[in-house]
């Protein structure tokens, strides 16, 4: 037994645990991002500042943005590592729940370690306590409980025993992976506890890959010995799988296309013969029209979200059946699918041991829609809009002068729609995009906790106005850090993703432009005598922070400017202004944002109109 405060107890616990899988063993806390107050300095606090040779404690200046940085880093790492990230009572912990549901929707583990009140309930009410009438035992960490995929609350030392355990496994597990809520009273996290060494010690979490069930792979060859057309989406689960290889045998020796989400982009070089590149609401024309004609679909690690399926309207084919292969039943589940249930790198495997080859006609199909796909894109790299470029011409200054072990990072805004489509990506980690919470303000943070998880890459975070001017204090943790980032910030002065939506709504871009308010006025895009823009200077602002700035007015100045990144030794912002209409087609998908059924305003009852002859196609797979 050894006599601790339950903080020093976790400090010391959550230094010793590992995870090992293929035979690598690796620590699976990098350390705990944090800000101190009164509900955690005295405890978590002064466990970190005794023994600073267990765990290092990184400073942060956003309670959200450390979550996000915690949350890049297990991305990064494959979800084998991460980092605890601690807060204090109130608004330091509640700033951290919009973290808390980026990680669980993107099935990221990250532990969260917010202080509370005082269990023994004595100073209640203390400073920032949130007081519930009708129940004693409510703080503000409750409202974690639905973003976490494991929650509980430490009343007392003890306790920690069987709730630490309890969270490594979740935070361990490929399918219950997620934000972990640990909340700890002040009063409790300074009580001494004779733990047990047991406790203590080294502790070995082993993620093994699940085998598909030898049944499941029957019946998903079965299916695909019927195909005429079929179509792998490769999801998040083929890169946190390390499948690429399995995948790119699977393929080549099958001939079936891939088309990629958000979370799957890069499981397959941009060039590869199969590739067709995104799919979706932010898809590619040849992944579309490839996944309008599919009978048969193989989902590797995909959640199906709307934005894949276009909100169900992608898979056109009448009969389309679909195969899931997934760790999670969640999703194995969805579409009435084949659930296979399985690794995705161990179903591939599976799967390749079948004798099913497309038809050579398919095959050139495929890979005529992608070569004119890839054609389309050189065309958007090189548009020579003028006097402001357009962000496809940015994006492709960035990916042709980008190593291919370069990482890109992005989160929210009409960027993430232009990458998933035009970035070429050619290494599996090279494209890092934040869509399953799309949460602005991820890009500098989420490319931090990139930085410090591959400190041998050059990470780009891609960012617009509007997610910078919310979370840009990650520019000053960067340099603290040493961890060198080059942002590219697009200035379009307003929310020029929901300007677009906005306008296919008949709503000509209300209330998404930074200007001035003017009576009478409704800020939209077609006013004869718009207010001027807010004088707002963010390369000043970010040269403020410490960033090395570097201003640039065309494509060709951004070439310039990413040649002298290279050479700088800290983060360093290349600022661009881009013309916020100069977008990239839908290219034949389609997303579901309702219309107002009624209205006094003629272009919004002729976008209803468009809806409703759009919406047909959306179905339910049964």
């Amino acid at each position: 037994m050894t006599r601790l405060t339950m903080a020093q107890a976790l400090v010391r616990f959550l230094a010793s645990q590992y995870v090992e899988r293929d035979g690598v063993e690796q620590r699976f806390f990098a350390g705990v991002w944090g800000i101190f107050g009164h509900g955690n300095v005295a405890g978590i606090g002064e466990a970190l500042y005794e023994r600073p040779d267990l765990l290092p404690y990184h400073m942060a200046r956003n309670e959200q943005s450390m979550v996000h940085t915690a949350c890049g880093y297990a991305r990064m790492k494959d979800r084998l590592a991460t980092f605890a990230c601690t807060s204090s009572i109130g608004p330091g912990a509640t700033n951290m729940l919009t973290g808390a549901a980026l990680a669980t929707v993107n099935r990221l583990p990250v532990l969260l370690l917010p202080g509370d009140v005082f269990a023994s309930r004595i100073p209640d009410p203390v400073l920032q306590q949130v007081e519930v009438p009708a129940r004693g035992d409510v703080s503000v960490n409750d409202a974690f409980q639905p973003l976490s995929r494991y929650w509980d609350r430490i009343a007392r030392p003890e306790q920690l025993i069987p709730a630490a355990l309890a969270a490594m496994r979740v935070l361990t597990s490929p399918a219950d992976t997620g934000a972990v809520t640990l909340a700890l009273p002040q009063d409790v996290q300074a009580e001494a506890y004779d733990y047990p060494e047991e406790f203590l010690g080294k502790r070995v979490w082993h993620v093994d890959r699940r085998p598909p069930a030898p049944s499941a792979i029957a019946r998903a060859l079965d299916l695909l010995a019927r195909a005429k057309r079929p179509l792998v989406v490769a999801g998040g689960g083929v890169i946190y799988s390390c499948a690429s290889a399995a995948l790119r045998a699977f393929v080549d020796a099958t001939g079936i296309p891939v088309a990629e989400t958000q979370a799957g982009k890069g499981s397959l070089p941009y060039d590869h013969p199969s590739a067709l590149g995104a799919i979706g609401a932010t898809g590619t024309s040849a992944a579309n029209r490839i996944a309008a004609g599919a009978d048969v679909v193989i989902g590797i690690g995909t959640r199906w979200s709307d934005f894949t399926t276009a909100s169900k309207s992608a898979f056109q084919d009448p009969g389309v059946r679909f195969v899931n292969v997934n760790v999670a039943e969640l999703d194995a589940a969805k579409h009435a699918g084949v659930m296979v249930l399985a690794d995705a790198r161990e179903a591939l495997e599976a799967l390749s041991r079948g004798s099913y080859r497309v038809a050579p006609s398919y095959q050139e199909e495929c890979a005529k829609v992608a070569r004119e796909w890839d054609a389309e894109v050189t065309r958007l790299y090189d548009l020579g809009r003028a006097p402001l470029p357009a962000q496809s011409e940015v994006i492709g200054a960035v990916n042709s002068f980008s190593a291919p072990t370069d990482v890109v990072v992005c989160a929210a805004g009409s960027l993430p729609g232009e990458l998933h489509k035009l970035w070429r990506t050619r290494d599996r980690k090279q494209y890092h995009v934040e869509y399953g919470y799309s949460c602005m303000g991820y890009e500098i943070a989420g490319a931090l906790g990139v930085k410090l998880a591959a400190p041998e890459r050059e990470v780009y975070s891609l960012v617009g106005d509007g997610s910078y001017l919310m979370l840009s204090e990650a520019i000053v943790t960067s340099l603290q850090e040493h961890a060198k980032l080059i942002v590219v910030l697009f200035d379009n002065h307003g929310f020029a993703s929901i300007g677009g939506l906005s306008r296919s709504l008949g709503m000509d871009g209300f209330g998404t432009q930074f200007r001035f308010p003017k009576e009478g006025s409704r800020g939209t895009d077609k006013e004869r005598q718009p207010a001027p823009y807010l004088p707002t200077d963010l390369a000043a602002n970010a040269a403020s922070l410490g960033a090395q700035v570097i201003k640039a007015r065309s494509v060709a100045e951004v070439r310039e400017a990413l040649v002298s990144a290279k050479k700088v030794d800290r983060t360093v912002v290349i600022h661009v202004e881009v013309d916020r209409y100069a977008g990239v087609g839908d290219y034949g998908s389609w997303w579901d944002v309702p219309v107002a059924e009624v209205s006094e305003t003629a272009s919004v009852t002729e976008a209803r109109e468009r809806y409703e002859k759009a919406k047909p196609r959306q179905r339910r797979y049964l």
